[in-house]
């Protein structure tokens, strides 16, 4: 058997890395579809952040019981 060129030594190992890549990338692609497939498998209550801001329980309500007057919407003035 004859000894391989450096070029072809090269190509190999550039080829193997890439099939490496591609392995890694699908083993990737595999644990990500099997926690798909098991989260629909299991049935639990959506954890939705959103939907307290969605739906308030009860009304907003004014912070003070005073009446708001013109007199408090006025542009306050410098007098002098």
């Amino acid at each position: 058997m004859g000894s391989r060129s450096p070029e072809t030594q090269i190509k190999r190992a550039r080829e193997l890395a890439l099939k490496e890549r591609r392995e890694r990338k699908q083993a990737k692609k595999d644990a990500r579809a099997a926690e798909r497939r098991r989260e629909l498998e299991e049935p639990s209550a959506p954890v939705d952040e959103n939907d307290d801001a969605a739906e308030p329980d009860e009304p907003v309500t004014a912070q003070s019981d005073e009446p708001v007057t013109a007199e408090a919407d006025a542009p306050v003035t410098a007098e002098s």
